[in-house]
């Protein structure tokens, strides 16, 4: 159920490899030296460079969410969202990491499950240029604390009144969850024209992570596309997403499956936060307890795509399988979990 978790150690800062930010030129001109900034030998070099790019590690760690899966080619079922870090580059260059957050997982027993987790992990770091001069950061496991893994919700009727027997097999199957997961390791890619993509487990050089929608030009930047199955009467909030500055949009492409429709809700980060806080305190999900910025419908068999104008600040894209965010409510019920495919994206507001 925390499956993925390693996901959350994200990548904008791993790859900020500051130093050619800091000479006035693209990061990814240190693979413009040529060959042998590839070599085995030049490790240390590579591990000094990419320190520039850490010192944010732990930042931008609590600032996003980190879906999480049961298998890679698995949909989203659910995501741990960071709460407290701290990091320390050991005295061999390894990268030391301490986290804590709480996050929902989804599963045909317990329906809804919230839980809180935490975990010390230690990454054995480096880099290596493709023949494109992408930046491939590996951030390959070294060694894990054993994770912590604590129910803190059941939505199924009658579950939390036996909750002294399934509490127990809950945490250790977290426990496996996490401990296998955060045992691949994470990938970060670094183009050379500035876009960013990511990956578990160690990606070969020059391979690109698979994802739901093509995306092509360099116009926008691609936050998250993925597929997630979001059970009936449940929400999944994917975020949240940065805009740091005026005239821009964030583009939203969906296609849902297994459900004639389901809700696509935009709002900002205040009241997401009092949103994602009811939703992991009580069990069935409520109507939201705030106005929403956006809501509009996902249809099935039709590819939707918004671009939605918004000030420069931090929001949840939510995708609500409920009969309870829409004003008025949607005529559909929630009847049956549905399978999104999505793109959550900014750009220039067209």
């Amino acid at each position: 159920m925390a499956g993925r978790v390693a996901r959350l150690l994200l990548f904008v800062s791993a790859v900020g490899l500051g130093s050619g930010a800091a000479a006035g030129c693209s990061p990814n001109s240190v693979c413009k030296m040529g060959g042998p900034i590839n070599d085995a030998s030049n490790r240390t070099l590579r591990r000094n460079i990419l320190a520039y790019g850490l010192s944010q590690f732990c930042q931008q760690m609590t600032t996003r969410s980190a879906p999480l899966k049961l298998a890679a080619d698995a949909p989203v079922i659910g995501r741990f969202f960071p709460q407290h870090c701290q990091q320390q580059v050991l005295d061999n260059g390894d990268l030391w990491v301490q986290f804590d957050g709480m996050g929902y997982a989804f599963t045909n027993l317990s329906r809804k499950l919230t839980f809180s987790s935490a975990a010390n992990i230690r990454y054995d770091q480096d880099f290596r240029c493709a023949d494109d001069n992408s930046i491939y950061a590996y951030f390959d496991t070294r060694n894990i604390s054993p994770p912590t893994f604590h129910v803190m919700q059941i939505e199924m009727p009658g579950a939390n009144l036996v909750q002294g027997w399934i509490t127990p097999y809950a945490d250790n199957f977290g426990q496996q969850m996490v401990s296998g997961q955060l045992a691949q390791g994470f990938t970060v890619i670094q183009f050379d024209d500035g876009g960013t993509d990511f990956d578990v487990g160690h990606l070969p050089l020059g391979r690109r992570p698979p994802h739901p929608f093509s995306i092509h030009g360099k116009d926008k930047v691609t936050v998250e596309s993925l597929r997630t199955q979001v059970s009936a009467g449940e929400r999944d909030f994917i975020g949240p997403v940065h805009v740091a500055d005026g005239g821009r949009s964030i583009y939203l492409t969906m296609t849902v499956d297994g459900q004639q429709a389901v809700n696509v809700v935009l709002m900002p980060k205040a009241q997401g936060d009092v949103a994602l806080q009811t939703y992991l305190t009580y069990g069935p999900a409520g109507p939201l307890p705030a106005p929403a910025m956006m809501t509009d419908v996902v249809h099935y068999g039709v590819q939707y795509q918004r671009a939605v104008p918004v000030p420069p600040g931090m929001y949840y894209v939510v995708i609500d399988n409920t009969a309870t965010a829409a004003q008025p409510a949607l005529p559909f019920g929630a009847a049956s979990a549905a399978v999104v495919n999505y793109s959550v994206q900014i750009g220039d507001t067209p």
